[in-house]
């Protein structure tokens, strides 16, 4: 089963359609989603701070204007090679 790593932060309405819809996702095709808090790390602050919210699979990042249903589905539909 794929994993995917949320990056978020609070009082991101983004992020909450961002999560809501792979939620959504998930009915569709099962997956875990880890959700990191960015502010827990200074790290991922510095890294993500101005484009939350962030999907990050296998190796791949999504976010902006690719976060959609289609792009998503796809790439937890993905094998590992």
């Amino acid at each position: 089963m794929k994993k995917v790593i949320f990056y978020t932060k609070e009082n991101c309405l983004l992020c909450d359609e961002a999560l809501d819809l792979l939620k959504v996702i998930q009915n569709v095709e099962p997956f875990n989603i880890q959700i990191e808090d960015i502010y827990k790390e200074d790290a991922l602050l510095e890294e993500y701070q101005l484009i939350i919210p962030v999907i990050k699979i296998d190796d791949e990042i999504i976010y902006g204007k690719s976060i959609n249903f289609a792009e998503i589905l796809e790439k937890v539909k993905e094998e590992n090679l």
